[in-house]
């Protein structure tokens, strides 16, 4: 079938479910699809929005009940093993401070924030023009918004790949040689905005790479579907290849940070947060990981107030 649309098995495994998950949906209303001489089908374009307007639709849902508990904090964007450790020191030492995570790509985070449906974005977007992190896109997704980005960590991504590297892959080039199967992050994630930049230098098409539109939405899950075979490469974090034993090939080192309104910025909870940042024993943590860098960490990087 063509790429541009899918059948039901083809639509099922691309949305990660069943057949009858897929149908039960149908009944219900809830999908995009249309019925050609007896047989479904569902334009992959009409997908993609679906699920983009799901995600923003919980979101939603997320920071109004986020609401009832007072204190409570919402964030989306990307992820990082660093944040899951944070936040549970937060939840540690400041039990009255409440965050409710939803992992939705640095884009779909900041889109959030600008449309006040999240209170914090995690964000570790590159801009090709510039070679800077983050910065051009506050104007872009929050536009007139007294917004605040302040510089979390640095920290090495690259190719993973399994044990041992069997496949040999040393490169991008070697992505697209015949027998090796790519994961790939989902559509306006940080991480896939990089593999798409470094394409677009090699002049690599993306229809060359096998699994190249086989996506997940955590550096975990690309971790999780190489140890079990179903890809050969990735890109993912260092911490995701030291934690699960991958064979790591270093791409760059990348600005993680965080972006928020105003009076979020001053609220008690993420002034703790970023002390815990930059406390020395949670440094030690990571840096003793290797991968990771804290020297900027707790910085205004760039403020609209």
């Amino acid at each position: 079938m063509s790429a541009e649309m899918m059948n039901t098995k083809e639509l099922a495994a691309y949305l990660g479910i069943n057949d009858k998950q897929v149908y039960a949906l149908i009944k219900a209303g809830r999908i995009p699809g249309t019925r050609i001489t007896g047989k479904w089908v569902f334009p992959k374009k009409l997908i993609d929005e679906w699920i983009g307007e799901t995600a923003r639709a919980g979101l939603k849902q997320a920071r109004e009940k986020s609401r009832t508990v007072e204190g409570a904090i919402l964030a989306s964007g990307s992820n990082d093993p660093v944040l899951d450790v944070l936040l549970t020191a937060l939840r540690r030492s400041h039990p009255d401070f409440y965050f409710f995570c939803a992992n939705t790509g640095s884009t779909e985070g900041l889109k959030a924030l600008g449309a006040g449906h999240t209170d914090v974005a995690w964000t570790h977007l590159l801009d090709p023009e510039t070679g800077s992190y983050n910065i051009p896109f506050i104007p872009k997704f929050i536009p007139g918004a007294k917004a605040v980005l302040v510089h979390l960590f640095r920290r090495e991504i690259g190719i993973v790949t399994a044990p041992g590297n069997p496949k040999k892959i040393r490169s991008f080039e070697d992505l697209s040689a015949s027998g090796v199967l790519f994961v790939n992050r989902q559509a306006g994630s940080g991480t896939r905005l990089l593999l798409e930049s470094e394409l677009r230098k090699r002049r690599i098409p993306p229809a060359a790479i096998a699994g190249y539109e086989r996506e997940v939405h955590t550096h975990v899950e690309v971790g999780l579907s190489i140890l079990s075979g179903e890809a050969d490469a990735g890109l993912a974090s260092v911490a995701v290849s030291r934690l699960m034993g991958l064979h790591f090939i270093p791409v760059t080192r990348e600005h993680f940070d965080m972006a928020l309104g105003q009076t979020t910025y001053f609220h008690r909870g993420i002034q703790a947060l970023v002390d815990i940042l930059r406390s020395p024993g949670f440094r030690e943590r990571f840096e003793k990981l290797g991968g990771y860098g804290f020297e900027d960490s707790g910085k205004i990087l760039h403020s609209t107030l």
